[in-house]
C-alpha cells in the first residue's frame, strides 16, 4: 500500500468524521450556542480565520476533526468566553438534539450513499432478466419477462426470497409458479448445486434503477445493518462473540487495510465500504459508553428524569475522561492486534 493511498483512505475516514461533528455544529447553532472553534484535522493549528464569535481552523493532522462549544466540559470558565451562551445554559431538548446530531448525520450519510450506490448497480426485482442456458431453469421452460410469484407456496415478494427458498428447498424437486403476460404458469424445477455449494436456478433478476427505489432500499439495508451492528455490541459485552474478541474488531489499521481492497474493486465498492464506516461510528457513538455521544444523551435523559436537576459537571467530566483513557487503551490494544496479524 503506497503513502498516497493511505492519506487518501485518511481524508475519506476524515470526511466521515467530519459530516459527524458537521451535525453537531449546525444544531449548536440552531440552538444559539457559543462555537468557539470548528477545527478540521488534529494537532496544532496551521491556519484559521475567526468569522463572528467562532473561529474556524485546519489544523496539523489530517484526521477527523472538533467542534469546541462554549459550556462545553466546563469551557464556560473561561473569562474570555463569558459573553457566548453557554452548551449549559440551554434546555435539554437543546442540548439533546446538539448532542444526538452527530451520530443521526452519520445515518444519514450511510443512507445518502447507499443510495447513490443502489441507484447505480439497480436493485434487483421479482421479474427475470436472463435464462442461462443449459441450467435447470432453462431446461423446464423459464422466460426472460417471466415474474416469480412463489416457490413451495411461499410468496415471493423480493428477489432475495428467491435464493433463501431456493436453499431452502435443497435438491429436492421444487414448485415454481410464475407470472407470464398476466397468467400464471406453474414449473417443476430441481435446483443444480454448484462449486460453492449453494443451489441455483440459472436465472438472473431485472434490476430497478430508479432512485426513489434505492432510497427505499438504502433506508431498510441501514436498518438492517443498525440491527446487525447492535447485536454484536451486545453480544461482544455479554461475552456471547462467535469468535475470539481479536478476531471480530478492527482498529484504524484494519479500517484502512478494508478501504485499501474495496478501493481496488472499484468506486462504487470504495462507497459503500464508506457507507458501512460511517454507520458504524454513528451506532457506536450512540452506545451509553463515557466519552461517547450516547453516554451524554444518557446523562440529559436522566436529568430530564430528575426533574432537571443537573449533574456535577466536575464528576461528569471526570467519568468522561477516565471513559476516553479507557477507549483510547482498546483502540490500542486492537491496532496492535491488527499490526500483528499483518505481520503473521
Amino acid at each position: 500500500m503506497s503513502v498516497l493511498n493511505i492519506i487518501f483512505i485518511v481524508l475519506l475516514f476524515s470526511f466521515i468524521v467530519l459530516f459527524h461533528e458537521l451535525g453537531h455544529f449546525i444544531f449548536a447553532k440552531r440552538s444559539g450556542i457559543g462555537i468557539i472553534e470548528f477545527a478540521v484535522g488534529m494537532g496544532p493549528k496551521v491556519w484559521s480565520i475567526k468569522k463572528g464569535e467562532t473561529e474556524y481552523s485546519i489544523r496539523l493532522i489530517p484526521v477527523g476533526g472538533f467542534v469546541a462549544m462554549a459550556g462545553e466540559d466546563g469551557a464556560e470558565n473561561d473569562p474570555e468566553l463569558t459573553h457566548m451562551d453557554s452548551f449549559d445554559e440551554k434546555t435539554i431538548w437543546q442540548r439533546l438534539q446538539t448532542i444526538a446530531a452527530g451520530p443521526i448525520f452519520n445515518i444519514i450519510l450511510t443512507i445518502v450513499l447507499l443510495s447513490g450506490v443502489f441507484s447505480y448497480i439497480g436493485t434487483p426485482t421479482t421479474e427475470v432478466a436472463n435464462v442461462v442456458k443449459g441450467t435447470p431453469a432453462y431446461e423446464v421452460g423459464i422466460e426472460k419477462g417471466d415474474s416469480i410469484v412463489s416457490i413451495n407456496g411461499d410468496k415471493v415478494s423480493k428477489w432475495e426470497d428467491v435464493g433463501i427458498n431456493i436453499e431452502k428447498n435443497g435438491a429436492k424437486k421444487a414448485k415454481l409458479v410464475v407470472n407470464r403476460e398476466g397468467k400464471e404458469k406453474t414449473f417443476e424445477i430441481t435446483p443444480e448445486k454448484t462449486k460453492e455449494n449453494r443451489y441455483v436456478l440459472g436465472i438472473e433478476a431485472k434490476l430497478n434503477k430508479n432512485p426513489f427505489t434505492a432510497i427505499k432500499k438504502s433506508i431498510i439495508a441501514t436498518w438492517q445493518m443498525s440491527v446487525q451492528m447492535v447485536t454484536f455490541v451486545v453480544q461482544l459485552f455479554t461475552g456471547n462473540l462467535p469468535m475470539k474478541i481479536t478476531d471480530a474488531v478492527g482498529g484504524p489499521v484494519a479500517v484502512i487495510s478494508v478501504v485499501n481492497e474495496a478501493s481496488k474493486v472499484g468506486v462504487v465498492n470504495l462507497i459503500y465500504v464508506m457507507a458501512v464506516i460511517s454507520l458504524n461510528l454513528g451506532i457506536l457513538n450512540l452506545l451509553p459508553i463515557p466519552a461517547l455521544d450516547g453516554f451524554r444523551i444518557l446523562m440529559l435523559i436522566i436529568e430530564f428524569l430528575r426533574g432537571g436537576k443537573k449533574f456535577d459537571r466536575e464528576k461528569e467530566g471526570m467519568v468522561n475522561f477516565i471513559g476516553f483513557a479507557v477507549l483510547m487503551a482498546f483502540i490500542i490494544f486492537i491496532t496492535y492486534n491488527d499490526i500483528l496479524k499483518l505481520i503473521r
